[in-house]
């Protein structure tokens, strides 16, 4: 077993006795297809938190997005999300030279699964802020990709935006029913369902 498969197992067992990381799926079952697995976002813990709650064998073909200036901003940091997690680092402010979604793109392009947060940055709210372009334009790009929507709840109480030390609490990842843009649904309308598809799970989570 290597280095990064052995700080893998630790993370994912520290990451579940701190929040449970319990995975529920509705409308859809854990596969070995290519996804993009898109979500709420509101603490550090998002892309961690989906990542236990995937059954061991779809974690290595299931890479998060990470901020680059964040996640490389320290060598620890970068050598988690680039050994354990594999993750797609992204510029946050597009420049001239490139697309921010360019690396997803070229992911996907590999064959590889994502778990995007379509709000772009950290929210305290419990309702999901509007989400931003990227999803839409991945969902014309790629229309073979299945799009799981996914809720995570509790974990702004695990570890809220501007904490740096976590609090053990029970945490859920609810996973969807697989969508896809529809012919000729515009950007505003295709955006809008999608995150009423992950609000839609929250109420599921909460009503169960």
């Amino acid at each position: 077993m290597t280095l990064p498969e052995a700080a893998g197992l630790l993370l994912s067992f520290v990451a579940r006795l701190i929040t449970g990381a319990q995975g529920h799926w509705h409308g859809s079952v854990p596969k070995a297809e290519q996804r993009i697995y898109f979500a709420n976002h509101q603490s550090h813990l998002d892309w961690v938190l989906i990542w236990c709650s995937l059954p061991s064998e779809l974690r290595s073909q299931t890479r998060p997005i990470a901020a680059k200036d964040y996640w490389t901003s320290t060598p620890f940091k970068h050598w988690i999300t680039r050994e354990i997690f594999n993750a797609v680092y992204v510029n946050r402010q597009r420049t001239d030279d490139q697309d921010p979604l360019e690396p997803l793109a070229e992911a996907l392009k590999n064959g590889d699964s994502l778990v995007i947060f379509p709000e772009g940055t950290r929210s305290n709210l419990d309702e999901p802020q509007p989400f931003k372009s990227g999803l839409y334009h991945l969902a014309q790009q790629f229309p073979e990709v299945q799009l799981i929507p996914a809720w995570i709840d509790n974990v702004q109480r695990v570890m809220p935006k501007g904490e740096v030390v976590p609090v053990p609490i029970l945490c859920s990842v609810t996973f969807g029913a697989p969508m896809q843009l529809q012919p000729g649904e515009d950007k505003r309308a295709f955006l809008e369902r999608a995150r009423e598809a992950v609000v839609a799970l929250r109420r599921i989570e909460r009503a169960a």
